[in-house]
């Protein structure tokens, strides 16, 4: 491993300045926007409400989509802050940081610092590395965990061998599992070093041959999930509420084996990643062609240390592609490992003319196409404005977004045309750092109050006034979320007619002290509209006050 020299420091803070910089920007100036992020707040919030931090909860429901690491990091970062707003998007700031700066110590342990340097930027260059860590997802998180197992095996099976290094990979892979059940991915790094050393790859670690030297690393990984499974699964079995069994059985085989064996959503082709890599790895995806010839050079000269990473991500990627079910965000713990197989080849391909014209031409279609989205909405045929202001809840002629893309895509043009091919890199980072840091301080505040539901939960309290309870039907997460004073709600899983028949029963046990906040898909025939009043828009949805009166002539089941 080659030390750091005072170069190398300089060059590490500067490139983690400028990470701390692009990845914050934003930060404190929004809320939970959907469709996860109020979820999983929610889920956390009522575990530090309730004190139930076994048995997650949204609304009075139980929540068994995702195992429960990660909600409870959101509630620790609210205890630790005091704030939701202030606090939820800590865990995948910090996450992404830490996914950084391991990709960066890899690849200065396999190659040297500067090399560490070129993988740690390949990642933060990706453009769904970043917008996924600026956004509180589970996914960073997860990206963080399966990067630090791999950490701990790649030192292991390339520059080992290394007990504590292996033994902390394996635990990672099962902290990995709590918190997303792809966390086991690391491992199979293990039956890809078997076969690499079979086919007399070199730069391999001298193991002992023999299953008997991977099973303590099993262990760690079964103890890291048995820290959550057997204290759960016990009080599940024990406490006699079917309730928790139904959610042991809904997150261990329904959520997990049948979700990627027959998914119910988000279904989409096999080729679906190729398509999200060549997209949304811009402007990393750009080097694939050529990168394409050296891994094949590579594996004809049987480098492990290109192959062994290289290889993982190819069988994550597979392993994504086999399952009905895709998002474009399941791909993203493969990027570390595919930029430590890129990074030493990455100076001298930054100096190939092709690449840097190419690089050239995405940083001026990318300053092009926000300087023109501006400029037609400003200026151009204003359906196209109308349009996305209404579906956004911006009040008609809210030009502040539009003039914000203007400025931003001017910004980077500036930058292009300043810096040109001969110093395209540095014209690339400026784009993309000028992206982000207009996302985060422009279009945040922009469009918080409406993409939160802050400003439509803050409408139904002005409406209702302080002291009437809010009966929420077919309502989202944000609603309960962002709810100003006393609210109910009547199940979230449930049908439309079965939430308003129960919001009905209950607005009329107490009808001069209640209101129902219906979601107008939810509104039935039977509703008085001219009595109703109309909240508000949040989120392309359409909410309706509805009181005693209004409802007069409903039955209780409509």
């Amino acid at each position: 491993m080659t030390p750091l020299s005072a170069p190398d420091r300089r060059e590490l803070l500067w490139f983690f300045a400028i990470a701390v910089l692009v990845l914050a920007a934003g930060y404190g100036l929004r809320d939970p926007w959907p469709a996860d992020e109020p979820r999983f707040v929610l889920v956390a919030r009522q575990m530090v409400e309730r004190g139930q931090w076994w048995f997650p909860q949204r609304g009075q429901e139980l929540y068994a989509d995702k195992p429960p690491l990660y909600f409870w990091l959101l509630a620790l970062a609210y205890q630790a802050i005091g704030s939701w707003r202030w606090s939820f998007l800590l865990p995948s700031l910090l996450a992404a940081l830490a996914t950084l700066a391991l990709t960066w110590d890899l690849g200065r342990r396999l190659y040297s610092p500067r090399i560490g340097l070129w993988a740690a930027g390949a990642v933060l260059i990706c453009a769904q590395f970043v917008y996924q860590a600026k956004r509180a997802q589970i996914d960073p998180t997860v990206v963080f965990l399966i990067t630090l197992s791999l950490w701990g095996l790649l030192r292991h099976l390339l520059l080992g061998p290394d007990r504590r290094a292996y033994l902390l990979g394996c635990f990672a892979a099962g902290l990995g599992v709590i918190t997303k059940g792809v966390g086991f991915l690391p491992l199979l790094l293990i039956p890809a070093f078997v076969a690499l050393r079979r086919l007399g790859f070199r730069g391999m670690a001298d193991i002992a041959r023999g299953q008997a030297r991977w099973w303590p690393g099993m262990a760690m990984f079964a103890l890291a999930i048995a820290l959550w499974l057997l204290p759960m699964a016990t009080m599940a079995l024990a406490d006699g509420d079917p309730a928790h069994r139904q959610y042991l059985h809904e997150l261990l085989f329904r959520q997990t084996a049948t979700r990627y064996a027959n998914a119910w959503g988000h279904q989409q082709p096999w080729w679906y990643f190729a398509q999200v890599i060549a997209t949304s790895w811009l402007p990393f995806a750009l080097a694939l062609p050529w990168l394409l010839t050296l891994w094949k050079q590579a594996w004809q000269a049987r480098n492990a240390r290109v192959w062994l990473p290289l290889l993982w991500g190819i069988a994550v990627l597979l392993f994504f592609s086999l399952s009905t079910g895709k998002r474009d965000m399941y791909i993203l713990p493969a990027l570390p490992a595919l930029a430590l197989a890129a990074a030493p080849y990455l100076p001298a391909l930054s100096e190939r003319a092709g690449l840097r014209r190419l690089l050239f031409a995405f940083v001026l279609l990318l300053g092009g196409l926000l300087a023109a989205g501006g400029a037609a909405a400003l200026w151009g045929d204003p359906h196209f404005e109308l349009k996305i202001e209404s579906e956004r809840g911006l009040p008609p002629a809210s030009d502040a977004l539009w003039w914000l893309l203007l400025v931003l895509g001017g910004a980077v043009l500036a930058a292009a045309m300043m810096l040109r091919v001969r110093r395209v890199l540095i014209a690339a980072a400026v784009g993309m750092s000028v992206l982000w840091l207009g996302y985060g301080f422009g279009v945040h505040p922009i469009l918080d109050a409406q993409n939160s539901a802050r400003a439509l939960m803050r409408s139904a309290r002005d409406l209702a006034g302080p002291n009437t309870e809010i009966g929420l039907v077919l309502w989202k997460e944000q609603n309960l979320l962002q709810a100003v004073g006393p609210v109910a709600e009547f199940g979230f899983k449930r049908s439309a007619e079965q939430q308003f028949a129960a919001g009905l029963q209950w607005l009329r046990q107490r009808p001069t002290q209640r209101q129902l906040m219906v979601a107008e898909a939810a509104l039935p025939d039977c509703a008085v509209q001219t009595q109703a009043i109309a909240v508000g828009d949040a989120n392309r949805r359409r909410y309706w006050l509805l009181d005693a009166a209004a409802v007069s002539a409903c039955a209780t089941v409509p």
